[in-house]
């Protein structure tokens, strides 16, 4: 039995705690808003989660330093472009925890990875990544899952996995912690995309076509900035892409079919109601295609899309009309 924190208490990091929860473990939720700790705490329930029955075990507090206090692991679950001014306000509390990043995305600023921004933070902590084809709603109900940890540290490695394998969570190990974080931020982009098409009314074909091409783009920039291609086609990169380009569940989904719709950003934020990652790391991601000089026709005609204006027909008939050349 371990004591473990997580920050954040929307959908993935309470389905993390009851996982965790379910295994005997005690789990501590750190909540930006006392109402969802109040509806955690007192009717076991999770707003984001509504088939799931939080167990005993799982604490919720608005609290750092409650939280983090005589834990021995914190998981990271905010959305991306929160975590370093979170990291800041609570690591005055952290002692000798292993810190495991479970939040999937970019830091606009400055264009780091997730476990760049903990080890900037951090720099004396053993750090992780958790990524993985694992829908929150599908997770807290225990339906089966694979996961990977990636890290550099040969404890973490062995700390997680030993924590959170069971008969409904199977973890893999690996040492790539940044091809791992590249594959499950780089996804989101291409998930938006598949929802765009689907709300173009496009085919299977466009479908399979923009998969296998997203792929190819997510691996050409994961090798450029220091990642292991063979990670972008394991369960962090293929396996979270096809899951999240495939299901209803998938946020960064739906919101691309309500631009292809023809809805506005905004329109789109407004009616997912959660915080769409995909839409932020969009324009992350072109900014890394011209810093690390990779060719990603699918990011820049998405940016586009978005930032520019442009129109979603017209931007697959740009995509299908340039230069032959050579599958890569």
């Amino acid at each position: 039995m371990k004591n473990i924190c997580i920050i954040g208490s929307g959908s993935w990091g309470t389905a993390l705690a009851i996982h965790l929860a379910k295994l005997g473990h005690n789990v501590k939720v750190w909540s930006f808003m006392q109402e969802e700790a109040d509806l955690i705490n007192n009717e076991k329930k999770c707003k984001f989660l509504p088939q799931a029955v939080i167990p005993d075990g799982v604490l919720c507090t608005t609290d750092f330093k409650e939280a983090i206090d005589g834990t021995e692991m914190i998981l990271i679950v905010t959305p991306s472009k929160f975590v370093r001014e979170t990291i800041k306000k609570f690591k005055q509390y952290v002692t000798n925890q292993q810190i495991i990043i479970c939040s999937k995305g970019f830091e606009e600023k400055t264009l780091y990875s997730l476990n760049e921004v903990v080890e900037e933070e951090l720099p004396n902590s053993k750090i992780g990544g958790l990524s993985g084809p694992s829908h929150a709603e599908e997770v807290s109900i225990g339906i089966p899952t694979a996961l990977v940890i990636a890290s550099k540290d040969e404890e973490v490695l062995e700390n997680v996995s030993k924590t959170f394998m069971s008969e409904t969570l199977r973890i893999y190990k690996s040492y790539d912690i940044k091809g791992a974080e590249l594959g499950g931020a780089l996804k989101n982009i291409i998930a938006f995309c598949a929802g765009v098409i689907t709300g173009l009314n496009l085919g299977d074909n466009t479908f399979a076509a923009l998969l296998t091409r997203g792929l190819s783009e997510m691996a050409k920039l994961t090798v450029k900035m220091g990642g292991d291609v063979n990670t972008i086609y394991g369960l962090t990169g293929l396996g979270d892409l096809i899951v999240t380009c495939m299901s209803g569940h998938s946020r960064n989904r739906r919101a691309g079919i309500l631009i292809g719709q023809g809805k506005t950003i905004e329109e789109a934020k407004k009616e997912i109601g959660m915080v769409i990652e995909s839409i932020d790391n969009i324009k992350i991601a072109y900014e890394l295609s011209k810093k690390y000089d990779v060719e990603m026709p699918i990011v820049n005609s998405v940016y586009k899309v978005l930032f520019e204006n442009s129109n979603p027909k017209e931007e697959v008939i740009k995509l299908m009309n340039r230069e032959a050349k050579f599958e890569d």
